[in-house]
């Protein structure tokens, strides 16, 4: 298959309606976080069904104070799924905790919540479970684990806005939730994340901790905490929450994509995505397996010269350099499906300036390799 240009990996779907927004927040001079931001942090609340929203500058962000604010630092122990983008671990690594690894499930790309009870001692204090490429992890598992030890749940939901397990929006079963508006993602703000709690205090926190520990108190900036700059402005608010107004149908249109890919991908050699029972799948990512006997590189190189853009999903933590010197770890013995899902794992574009006929063609590609 061939096809007259490159097909991206992803492309968000920015419309006159997103630019018309951003604009007129441009024009009004009011740039830092203000208006906007409250209306984002509301369409959250209202589409996830939460209590609290608080909307800061980045995905990252939003897990790094998550953790600050529940208290976790030296000596502490995080359980962090071995298969995920780097950030999920690196900002345990930054409040000076240590990760503790865990295997995924190959089926879902997503933690294995069987083999976290092994993992836990005395020094554990959370566990981030991810929700990997738009599909909800067996949070009920992690939750029932996490209740029995006492220990806190942050879900990084980053892939996942409108995934669910059994009716129930992922990034509202644990103590904190963590959402990504990077431009792979289902919306956008270019930089952008948004965390979940229902807890009030922890809220009133939160928003204190990513406006340089300031609390307001009679008209007058008290600085009770030693806090950061995460803010978001008000124009990455404005664009994002444009897009909200429209996020059923964004991933509604994903899933039928979805389904033309189960129906075009015969490949014998190609092990496509499964969604388990009581779950459904927001595509952020369609994520396929290829067989052992072939090298991923080499794919990779194959659905470039016919014009595909594609890319491995995620890396498997324990094997990238920091990690494998810090920890000691053999990343393909010790947590092997999350070994075989990044370097047997190929992404291919899903996303809504796709048409079913684009796909059909994509599928064609893979179906010839």
């Amino acid at each position: 298959m061939e096809t007259n240009k490159l097909i991206p990996l992803a492309s968000p779907d920015i419309n006159q309606q997103d630019i018309d927004c951003v604009t007129e927040v441009l024009r009004s001079g009011m740039l830092l976080q203000g208006v906007n931001v409250l209306a984002l942090e509301k369409s959250f609340n209202k589409f996830t069904k939460s209590r609290n929203a608080i909307a800061l500058s980045n995905g990252t962000a939003t897990l790094h104070l998550a953790l600050l604010a529940l208290g976790i630092g030296k000596r502490d122990e995080v359980i962090v799924p071995a298969f995920s983008y780097v950030a999920t671990a690196n900002v345990v690594e930054m409040v000076g905790a240590t990760c503790v690894f865990v295997d995924i499930d190959i089926d879902t790309f997503n933690i294995d919540a069987t083999k976290i009870e092994a993992l836990i001692t005395p020094e554990t204090k959370a566990i981030i479970p991810v929700h990997e490429f738009g599909l909800a992890c067996d949070i009920e598992a992690v939750m029932k684990i996490a209740t029995k030890h006492k220990l806190f749940v942050i879900e990084d939901a980053a892939c996942a806005l409108g995934a669910m397990q059994n009716g129930k929006h992922a990034g509202t079963f644990g103590a904190l939730g963590s959402f990504s508006l990077h431009p792979r993602k289902s919306i956008t703000s270019g930089e952008g994340g948004v965390l979940l709690t229902a807890d009030d205090e922890l809220a009133k926190k939160l928003r204190q901790l990513r406006n340089h520990g300031i609390e307001m108190q009679d008209g007058k900036m008290h600085f009770v905490d030693a806090g950061l700059n995460y803010r978001m402005t008000d124009f990455q608010a404005a664009l994002a929450n444009s897009q909200m107004q429209r996020i059923n149908q964004i991933i509604a249109y994903k899933q039928r994509l979805a389904e033309v890919y189960f129906n075009e991908i015969t490949n014998s050699e190609i092990v496509l995505p499964s969604t388990p029972s009581g779950r459904n799948h927001t595509w952020q990512t369609f994520h396929v397996l290829i067989s052992d006997d072939k090298d991923q590189s080499t794919v990779l190189a194959e659905l470039k010269a016919n014009n595909i853009g594609a890319n491995y999903g995620a890396q498997c933590i324990p094997a990238t350099e920091y990690y494998k010197a810090k920890y000691q770890l053999d990343a393909e013995k010790q947590f092997p499906n999350a070994y075989r899902a990044y370097t047997k794992g190929i992404a291919i574009p899903i996303y809504e300036k796709l048409t079913k006929e684009i796909i059909k063609q994509i599928s064609n590609g893979i179906n010839g390799l």
